[in-house]
């Protein structure tokens, strides 16, 4: 919830609510829900005690390759979320097949994922294939807001 009131990019720790800015450009996301939910308190339930891997705090802003930069932090609930709802891994594996897609990720604890594209167009005619093939499930090409 604090993530959502903050209006901007920020980087999440904790369990949501230690917020750092994140300044990044405006990216074409295309947002998919499976059309199920997953409960928050659920997933973190099913969260393993595995200690998450360390990831090297963020630069100004990133060096070299944004989405690589953002592949290198992944989401740790998504393990816990998929197994909780694997409809989620089914929409991740979509998002990754379809063409153009960058980065394809879970958003939160989720069940809402999101493929990053270069383009709005792109990320419009990723959710025209998508829709076609799987009319039950929720899409919205989108544009994060600019840091």
């Amino acid at each position: 919830m604090p993530a959502c009131l903050a209006g901007r990019p920020v980087r999440m720790r904790g369990i949501g609510e230690q917020l750092a800015p994140l300044p990044l450009p405006g990216l074409p996301l295309l947002l998919v829900n499976p059309g199920a939910p997953v409960a928050t308190a659920q997933v973190f339930a099913a969260l393993r005690a595995e200690p998450a891997p360390a990831t090297p705090p963020p630069a100004a802003a990133y060096d070299g390759d944004l989405a690589a930069w953002l592949a290198a932090r992944p989401n740790h609930l998504e393990p816990a979320a998929i197994r909780l709802l694997p409809a989620i891994g089914a929409v991740l594996a979509a998002l990754r097949a379809l063409p153009g897609c960058r980065l394809a990720r879970m958003s939160g604890s989720g069940a809402t994922c999101f493929g990053w594209f270069d383009a709005p167009a792109a990320a419009a005619a990723a959710a025209a294939e998508l829709g076609a093939a799987r009319p039950d499930w929720w899409l919205l090409p989108t544009r994060t807001q600019a840091a």
